[in-house]
């Protein structure tokens, strides 16, 4: 593989630069935004293209592949199996309504494993990064999922993206199953952010269903490097999946 490091270095810079536009853009500016034609649940943002233009501008001088939410599959298949893969924005609703946290994510992947992500956390102002072989950090401070193992005792990071359908009785009892064990179940509006509240060791685990590879790529990617694991199931739909992340230390 190329050397990782450098790009793990391009693509913190980019993750700053982008973090650092948004801090210039007015209320106005936060506020454009509509509802998707195709997803009526799903919400883009000026914000959204602005950020993506920025990221891709950075990342196409390496010849690599890129996959983002805004403009898809870019360049062709790597024949080393890497691409970066980039959420320009996740949480928009949140950012656009100031309800809760959002973030910047650009992550590599190699052969459909996580290489390192990157992830811009908008609302603390903090960049964390890392990946199963070179451990994981935030502000500099190295990050490690808890040693819990009983669920009662657990915090459980979930939510309904917007290609779940929620008139499904299968999902909605699969769904109420996987919570219930847990102490506590919080819906933060962020996968990026979900995922990195398993490797701090601030919950124990990440689950949704119908989940954009996008969304979940910079935080399963950081969270092997705190020492979680995680499972994906793809679904019909391209770069869709089932995600269960874990601190790998729950029991069954």
């Amino acid at each position: 593989m190329p050397d990782a490091q450098a790009f793990l270095t391009l693509a913190k810079d980019l993750a700053l630069e982008a973090a650092g536009a948004v801090r210039t853009f007015s209320d106005e500016d936060r506020a454009d935004s509509r509802f998707s034609d195709s997803h009526h649940k799903e919400l883009k943002s000026r914000v959204d293209t602005i950020l993506d233009e920025i990221i891709l501008c950075g990342l196409k001088d390496t010849g690599l592949p890129i996959l983002t939410e805004e403009s898809g599959l870019v360049g062709d298949p790597s024949d080393q199996g890497l691409m970066f893969i980039v959420d320009p924005l996740d949480g928009t609703y949140n950012f656009v309504s100031d309800l809760g946290p959002s973030a910047i994510s650009i992550a590599l992947w190699e052969q459909g494993r996580p290489v390192f992500g990157v992830i811009y956390d908008l609302m603390r102002e903090e960049l964390s990064w890392g990946g199963r072989d070179m451990g994981s950090f935030r502000d500099g401070s190295r990050m490690s999922v808890s040693e819990k193992v009983e669920r009662i005792r657990s915090a459980i990071c979930t939510g309904f993206p917007v290609r779940a359908d929620l008139e499904d009785d299968v999902l909605r009892q699969e769904f109420w199953a996987l919570v219930t064990p847990f102490a506590k179940v919080r819906m933060l509006g962020s996968a990026a952010i979900s995922l990195l509240q398993v490797a701090t060791g601030a919950a124990e685990m990440y689950y949704e269903e119908n989940i954009m590879l996008w969304d979940v790529a910079g935080g399963l990617a950081i969270l092997e490097g705190a020492g979680g694991t995680h499972e994906m199931i793809a679904s019909t739909e391209q770069w869709c999946y089932q995600v269960k992340a874990t601190n790998g230390r729950l029991r069954a």
